[in-house]
């Protein structure tokens, strides 16, 4: 069919919708000659295969065609009831004091952030967010019609400051955003992690101006470096933090499933809105995953992880101290947990002409201007670690430092030294002890444009 006449039987919502880049760069890459920093995948290794070969046998054996039959919109009673021990045993605190009514079983973490936005996005609702943000969370809100409002992100996570003057901003032109959304934990794609202070203090000014705060919590799990804060479902004291969890990166994505805790009222809305998307989540991942549980396995799964990661994020870190050199001006993010790292390139330097020449030396990441809900970022991009073997890992470094190292002598040795642009900038900087503002950056608001 003839795309134009096509497109007048799109809906409004058809019509804003873009190809996710990341998906697209995904086919783009999958030549095996290539080493791929881009996707957010977890390493294979990581996946509990001989659990597994035991687990699905015995649950066909036990529960025969009660597995593969439908089931309730909720969720499985069974793997609900496991979900509330595990988060009473790992998290603690409020989550000690939920039921199964606070749970919902979603096809992933994804689809809770499509329900969300169904519930609670109407058409031109403003939705605040980080520069940058997971782009699957930034689609899923345009979807609906959402109005993104940006807030740059440091060492620390959002700063709340900056997010307190947006608000206060939007107020007095009369908008009132409904949603703030936040990855509070090594966020994707910055890496960085919200600090106990600004969890509170963003609590606060959620309460004060009256904001739903989506916790994204994708990550939390994989921490290798000190301690986790509390979760800000934990801290929250008014009933408005929707908490968004996932097997995809503890056990393995293609189990489908995540789960949503929150006020009942929000648990029962989402049912409503999941009912004509799937009817139910499957019946059949969600017996595997109860049964799984049930095994007392995750926690050992979980360690395994975090070892095999932590190894990989090392390896990374140290190939790019090794390999990049300071007077370039390149800096990234140091992460304590999670998949990504996230870097900076001199204000002049562009992400999308060094992964041009980056394919060309077998290497492939992911460019952060995608992350943006304004367009900017340009000179940012996002790293994965937990893929690629340690070998791929120093490999793809020294390989993406010496492209670097050609634009640099390009551009010239004086101009590549010199101090970071004074014009706004979304980028996020942890770099040993450095941190934005010693660095002189500007950290402006940016919001999309009508």
């Amino acid at each position: 069919m003839d795309p134009a006449y096509l497109q007048r039987f799109l809906s409004d919502s058809a019509r804003t919708q873009t190809r996710n880049e990341i998906r697209e760069l995904l086919k783009l890459i999958s030549r095996a000659d290539i080493i791929s920093l881009a996707g957010g995948l977890p390493s294979p290794d990581a996946f509990p295969i001989d659990e597994l070969k035991r687990i699905i046998p015995d649950t066909l054996e036990r529960y025969g065609t009660s597995a593969l039959q439908y089931g309730a919109t909720e969720g499985d009673v069974g793997l609900r009831q496991e979900l509330l021990k595990l988060m009473a045993a790992q998290e603690g605190g409020r989550f000690r004091e939920i039921g199964i009514d606070n749970i919902l079983i979603t096809s992933a973490s994804q689809q809770a952030l499509d329900l969300c936005s169904r519930v609670f996005i109407s058409t031109h609702d403003a939705v605040v967010c980080g520069l940058p943000s997971y782009l699957g969370a930034l689609g899923a809100f345009t979807a609906c019609g959402a109005k993104l409002s940006g807030v740059l992100l440091d060492d620390s996570g959002m700063r709340t400051d900056l997010l307190e003057q947006r608000l206060v901003d939007l107020r007095r032109r009369g908008v009132r955003p409904k949603m703030l959304y936040v990855v509070p934990d090594f966020q994707n794609p910055a890496g960085v992690s919200l600090s106990l202070e600004r969890r509170r203090e963003l609590l606060q000014i959620a309460h004060e101006f009256d904001l739903l705060v989506i916790e994204d919590s994708p990550y939390r799990d994989l921490r290798y470096v000190g301690r986790n804060p509390p979760s800000l479902f934990d801290l929250d004291r008014d009933g408005r933090v929707i908490s968004m969890f996932t097997f995809s990166k503890i056990l393995f994505p293609g189990l489908r499933l995540g789960w949503v805790v929150a006020d009942e009222e929000v648990i029962s809305r989402l049912a409503v809105a999941k009912q004509p998307v799937d009817l139910c989540t499957s019946g059949l991942s969600q017996v595997v995953a109860r049964e799984y549980l049930k095994t007392g396995g995750l926690g050992s799964q979980i360690a395994r992880i975090r070892k095999l990661y932590s190894v990989k994020r090392e390896v990374m870190l140290r190939a790019l101290d090794d390999a990049m050199k300071p007077e370039w001006g390149v800096r990234w993010t140091r992460p304590e947990g999670g998949l990504f790292l996230w870097m900076v390139l001199p204000s002049w330097m562009k992400s999308r002409e060094l992964f041009a020449r980056a394919l060309e030396a077998k290497i492939a990441f992911v460019n952060g201007d995608s992350f943006h809900c304004d367009g900017t970022g340009d000179n940012t991009l996002r790293l994965n670690f937990s893929f690629p073997e340690p070998d791929e890992l120093r490999t793809a470094a020294a390989r993406l430092a010496g492209v670097i190292g050609d634009m640099v002598a390009e551009h010239g040795e004086s101009r590549a030294a010199e101090a970071p642009s004074s014009e706004p900038s979304p980028a996020v900087l942890v770099s040993g002890d450095h941190s934005l503002e010693q660095l002189g950056w500007n950290l402006a608001l940016h919001e999309v444009q009508e």
